[in-house]
């Protein structure tokens, strides 16, 4: 591990304070080591440097909104390669929270993503992905042979 001085003006510093106080973090070092991760970690994501990712989409949609499930279901189903999971929960009459667990190439894990946030009818979005690399590999498990996929997350 590394020392390193930093100068903060006033009022970074107190919002430092308040963004530790808010988080519940022991002392600055820790704070500033997860805010410097998540930065470092949102320019993989725009710069997309991973080949590859997990990732989870976020999304509240009307349910109201015209065909809008069924758009939905069609964009999943066409890109069931990237899809793992999506859990589904409605919070009012009209409106559903969905997330959709993904993995795949960083670029259409991506272009997916955005593709959903973009559809008429979806309010709020967000996807959060963590580089990693996929392997799909075969090799002995138990008493046989299994091929399956692999994740390993790239340290960050």
């Amino acid at each position: 591990m590394q020392r390193v001085t930093v100068t903060f003006d006033d009022d970074l510093m107190d919002d430092l304070d308040r963004f530790m106080r808010a988080r519940g973090y022991a002392n600055r070092s820790e704070a500033i080591r997860d805010l410097a991760r998540a930065g470092l970690q949102r320019l993989v994501e725009d710069e997309g440097e991973s080949d590859a990712c997990l990732a989870a989409l976020v999304y509240v949609y009307d349910r109201s909104t015209r065909d809008l499930a069924a758009r939905l279901a069609e964009r999943e189903s066409n890109r069931h390669d990237l899809t793992v999971t999506t859990v589904r929960a409605p919070l009012d009459h009209d409106t559903s929270f969905e997330m959709t667990m993904l993995r795949g190439p960083t670029a259409d894990v991506k272009a997916h993503a955005r593709s959903v946030m973009a559809e008429r009818g979806v309010r709020h979005g967000r996807v959060v992905m963590i580089p990693a690399d996929i392997d799909h590999e075969v090799h002995p498990h138990g008493d046989g042979v299994a091929s399956h996929t692999h994740i390993r997350v790239k340290n960050g």
